[in-house]
């Protein structure tokens, strides 16, 4: 190593100031890295962070997450919040860490189907040592969530596990959400057997698969024809999420050899692949 003093007097206002940003600009870097290197071993994970602040403008939220030297800020956008929750500063909220598809970015949502998943498996045993498994989750934020259940073990009962004594289990869940309704249905293999179970509460009829094997179609009751619809299609549209199928729905009143009309008919696409 050898050392040579350097007259700093050589050094003008431009270059000084120039050497200064470099030096900051690679310790935001550093910070960033660490940040983002944390926050990616916690993908998938539930975190709890505190409202320190809410943009009027955008409507995106800032949170604090964790306590002392180790906390963090962190930006929870307006897309990703339930839609009609109001956010308030000091508020203690639930967010899921997912990875941004927009590059080494991590976001964190209050609406991924994820979120979901988590808390059931904070509430229930079952789920976190394995006993029940969470099949697919189909879910429309601050609305309704439909989710499939199913236990290997036949003295298990799934659903009875994730609604918990007098719907205490599920209940927790609801409140955490403010409000939004859940759906466990029980998983099967049968797809017979499984669209039927997703639709509910609706009653179903039949359910005959069509020959491309990816759609089918369901007879239900004239009167329930409504509610396995549901308010603009929301209960067949997640159904369909659901299982991945489509979903053609008819009123039993319909001949099988005409083409239903638009009001007693839906076809719904499964759409995106569901994340679990």
């Amino acid at each position: 190593i050898v050392n040579i003093p350097v007259d700093t007097v050589e050094f003008g206002r431009i270059a000084a100031g120039n050497g200064k940003q470099v030096i900051i600009q690679g310790l935001r870097e550093a910070e960033r890295g660490q940040v983002y290197d944390e926050f990616n071993s916690k993908q998938h994970e539930i975190l709890t962070g505190v409202v320190t602040r809410v943009d009027p403008r955008n409507g995106n939220v800032s949170l604090r997450i964790g306590t002392g030297t180790d906390s963090t800020e962190a930006l929870l956008m307006a897309g990703e919040q339930v839609p009609g929750e109001d956010l308030t500063e000091g508020m203690h909220v639930k967010v899921y860490v997912r990875r941004s598809t927009r590059g080494p970015q991590v976001l964190i949502s209050r609406t991924h189907p994820g979120l979901v998943k988590r808390l059931f498996e904070l509430e229930v045993p079952e789920i976190y040592d394995g006993t029940v498994e969470v099949k697919s989750i189909a879910r429309e934020a601050g609305s309704r969530t439909k989710m499939a259940v199913w236990s290997a073990d036949e003295n298990v009962d799934p659903i009875g596990a994730c609604v918990g004594p007098r719907g205490q289990r599920v209940n927790n869940i609801v409140e955490e959400l403010k409000g939004e309704k859940m759906d466990i249905i029980k998983w099967s293999e049968d797809p017979e057997a499984y669209i039927a179970a997703a639709l509910a509460p609706s009653d179903v009829i039949s359910v005959e698969p069509l020959p491309d094997g990816k759609s089918c179609r369901v007879v239900v009751p004239d009167d329930q024809l409504s509610l396995a619809i549901g308010k603009e299609g929301q209960n067949a549209r997640l159904a369909a999420k659901l299982t991945g199928w489509k979903i053609d729905i008819k009123p039993v009143s319909a001949p099988s050899d005409e083409e239903p009309e638009d009001e007693e008919d839906v076809l719904l696409d499964d759409g995106a692949e569901t994340e679990e």
